[in-house]
Order: C-alpha cells, then sequence, then structure tokens
C-alpha cells in the first residue's frame, strides 16, 4: 500500500539528455510500414534494436509539428459552431542528425541517394560518378555480414573498403535495390547501358572490416540483407545526393527520448516522406554550423518530413504518429 503518493510525482517529470532516431525501410511492395508496437517495448534495445530497425544516433533540434485540419458544423439560426471534426490528417518532423553517413545523407537530402562507384580511371568523369572498375561476382554462402568472393578474387579489396553489394540491373522497371528500395526506375531506357545502377542506388552498403582466403568480413551487416542471387560487389569512393529529381525517401520511424530520469517517450510514425511541409522548415540540403569552440563547428544535416496516414488495425482510424509513454517504475498514474 502505498501511504504517500506525492512521493512518487518527481517520477512523473521525464528528463533527457538526447533524441535517438530509429529509422526502417517502408515496404512498397505491400504497401506497409515497420510497425513499433509499444507492448513488446521490452525487446526493443536502443543500442541494438532488432531488424529491420536502424540505429541512426542522436539528434538535435527535433520539432514535432501538427498539420491535422479541425473543421466546424455549423448550426442554428445564426450560424454558431454545433460541433467540430477532424479532416485530413497530417503532420511534420524536421531535426538534425548529429552524424554523417549513407542513411543520414539519403533522408537529409530526400531524393534519390547514390554511391560512387570507385571510377575507371581512363573513363570520362560524371557529376554522380563515371563508368566504374568491373564489378566482382560473389559466390553461395554469402551473407548480410560476410562477402564470399573466392581465393585470389578477394585480393582486389582491402581492409577498410566501402563495398556495394546488389544484382546487376536487367531493364526491370519499378523499385530496385535488394531489401530496401534505393530507385524507382520507369523507362529502362534511361539505364539502357548501365549494369551498375543497382550498386549505385543501392543501400547493401558496407565497410570490410577483415578478410579470410575467400571473403569479405563487414563491420555492419548489410542494412538490405543477403546478397541476392547473382550479386556483385564493388568498391565505393564516396556519397552522393542532388538537388531535383523524381525520388523522395519514404521511411517508418522511431524517436526516442532516452531516460536520465522518470519515463521513457517514443514518438513512431509509421509512414514518413522527406518532404518539407508547406511554410515549415528549411527544406532539403541544408547544412548547419554547430559551434565547438570557434573557427570549429560541428556541421549537421538538417532533414524535413511529412507523414502519410496509416490504418490502424484495431479501429480502422487514420492516424499519422503515435506517442508512447513508458513510466517510470511505482511512478504514480496521474
Amino acid at each position: 500500500m502505498v501511504t504517500n503518493p506525492g512521493s512518487l510525482r518527481t517520477a512523473m517529470r521525464p528528463v533527457s539528455r538526447r533524441v535517438r532516431a530509429y529509422f526502417a525501410a517502408f515496404d512498397h511492395n505491400a504497401n506497409q510500414p515497420v510497425v513499433f508496437d509499444p507492448g513488446k517495448a521490452g525487446k526493443f534495445a536502443l543500442d541494438a534494436p532488432p531488424a529491420p530497425w536502424i540505429d541512426l544516433g542522436e539528434i538535435e533540434n527535433f520539432q514535432a509539428t501538427s498539420a491535422t485540419a479541425v473543421e466546424k458544423v455549423a448550426g442554428g439560426g445564426k450560424g454558431a459552431a454545433a460541433a467540430v471534426f477532424r479532416k485530413a490528417p497530417g503532420a511534420g518532423v524536421e531535426f538534425s542528425f548529429c552524424e554523417w553517413g549513407k542513411l543520414q545523407m539519403a533522408l537529409a537530402g530526400g531524393s534519390q541517394h547514390m554511391n560512387v562507384l570507385a571510377p575507371d580511371p581512363d573513363a570520362a568523369g560524371r557529376a554522380s560518378g563515371g563508368v566504374p572498375l568491373p564489378a566482382v561476382a560473389v559466390l553461395a554462402g554469402s551473407s548480410a555480414s560476410e562477402i564470399v568472393l573466392g581465393a585470389g578474387t578477394v585480393d582486389a579489396f582491402a581492409v577498410g573498403d566501402l563495398v556495394a553489394v546488389d544484382a546487376d540491373y536487367a531493364q526491370q522497371t519499378g523499385w530496385v535495390g535488394t531489401g530496401i528500395a534505393g530507385a524507382y526506375v520507369k523507362d529502362p531506357g534511361d539505364v539502357l547501358r548501365d549494369k551498375d545502377y543497382v550498386r549505385r542506388v543501392t543501400f547493401n552498403v558496407g565497410r570490410v572490416a577483415a578478410k579470410t582466403a575467400t571473403s569479405l568480413l563487414l563491420a555492419q551487416p548489410l542494412p538490405g540483407g543477403a546478397p541476392a542471387d547473382g550479386a556483385s560487389v564493388q568498391k565505393v569512393a564516396a556519397f552522393v545526393d542532388r538537388e531535383g529529381g523524381s525520388y523522395l525517401q519514404d521511411w517508418s520511424a522511431l524517436f526516442v527520448w532516452e531516460e536520465e530520469s522518470g519515463g521513457r517517450i517514443c514518438l513512431y510514425y509509421p509512414h514518413l516522406v522527406a518532404a518539407r511541409v508547406a511554410g515549415k522548415g528549411s527544406g532539403f540540403q541544408a547544412e548547419l554550423r554547430a559551434v565547438v569552440e570557434e573557427p570549429l563547428a560541428a556541421i549537421r544535416l538538417h532533414a524535413c518530413f511529412e507523414a502519410l496516414p496509416c490504418s490502424d488495425e484495431n479501429d480502422g482510424e487514420e492516424v499519422v504518429n503515435y506517442r508512447s509513454y513508458f513510466p517510470a517504475e511505482m511512478s504514480a498514474v496521474y
């Protein structure tokens, strides 16, 4: 029995040092988000999130805005408001990534993100990467963490190399990229002569941490999963994004206020599209300076998103986000 409920109220004041961001690829084929079930949140370890969630580190300047319209129903002789209702649910999210990486750049850039494949030194240059060195075939037995190439062939790569692992482009249309869509091809004629196109846009990129006599061992598992049948591997020299183009990044996202004391707060968006909400935010490709001590400054990647509605399976309602609160142990309920 609790004899002094007031003594528990301090635990109702969440205190956090930082907000952390986790993203998972929206399933375009099934048109389904990746679900965050707060009832199973005990399995969501912040430093080792369950697949397919990807930890994108700490973020700053987090701002969530509501864009849901509320309309009124007029009644009576003077047309006074008799009732109100929600119309066209919507929301926006804006923040700055503290870390730079492939996925952080893709999300902040908003449009199609590309791998600059290691170039053929004799080929002409292109702004998003020219003709690359030939790809090396991936052998059976490969996994998301180990790329089997065979004796001798593995010598073409060194510890520390970045590599892209995916299938050759074979004139298909639609979403391309193993596990995570990296682009949408409307017309095969646009990439007719580029068999390396899928590896240019794939998210299946990793860094070689070690080698065996036949394999590359990656520092982190490929985010799109094990290589597809017939996949090949190429070195990656850099990453590049572009202002413009027709492609928009869309993902499921989870933002967590990591608790120092009190409870934990989670904000879950089933379907975020990289798009600036009209009249809100700074747009794409905004690099922000966080001064360490002049003239030194950390460079932040600024990102803007619009939330698209999804149907809640429990009651069919259209919603754009969910806020979960996990009270501290033995805290008061209200």
